[in-house]
């Protein structure tokens, strides 16, 4: 079951920044999905934790890193922003160019996107976004599961994603597109 819909309507970035914010939504070709209640704190706290490593290893660069809520803007051409039909806020992304940034968010794809499953959400993440980021060319999008203990990882190749690689969450992962980042699981998974 996918996540629920606002409605039958297509919808734009202008609608979806008037809308109240006491329901989230992102927007995927006009079609806006609630987003539910807040993650639960077993996801925030592993969304968290990977923030703070990515974060730390990025410090000096120019690549700059932001945890959900986070409008990234998906333009299918040159569009005004409130022509835009595709908003989504992913648990982390990472930017590497600044002319991508501005007050609202981001405009465009982002280098790297990091999706931390929840039941509510995973088939979701697994499916709808992930073409989704394809689509957009976002050259790295790991899907960890928190519970399973595994994390997908897929890389952008000539335009598409190959087979992903599946990891256990042990050890340290070093991202394939910004390799000064290496996430500790350990540290990641510490339950205190």
């Amino acid at each position: 079951m996918g996540l629920p819909q606002r409605d039958l309507e297509c919808h734009t970035y202008a609608e979806y920044a008037a809308w109240p914010d006491d329901v989230r939504y992102e927007l995927i070709d006009g079609i806006a999905y609630a987003m539910g209640p807040a993650p639960a704190r077993r996801h925030q706290e592993v969304a968290g934790e990977m923030f703070r490593q990515i974060a730390d290893a990025l410090e000096g660069s120019p690549c700059r890193p932001y945890i959900a809520p986070f409008d990234v803007r998906l333009p299918r051409a040159g569009e005004a922003d409130d022509k835009i039909d595709t908003v989504v806020q992913p648990d982390i992304s990472v930017i590497c160019d600044k002319a991508k940034l501005d007050e609202r968010g981001c405009r465009g794809a982002p280098d790297w996107i990091v999706e931390v499953l929840s039941p509510g959400s995973a088939g979701h993440d697994q499916v709808v976004k992930r073409e989704l980021y394809e689509r957009v060319g976002v050259r790295e999008y790991w899907l960890v599961h928190p519970v399973d203990k595994v994390v997908t990882i897929y890389l952008l190749v000539t335009g598409a994603y190959g087979k992903p690689a599946v990891q256990e969450l042990v050890g340290d992962t070093t991202a394939a597109v910004l390799p000064q980042v290496t996430i500790t699981w350990a540290r990641v998974l510490r339950e205190d």
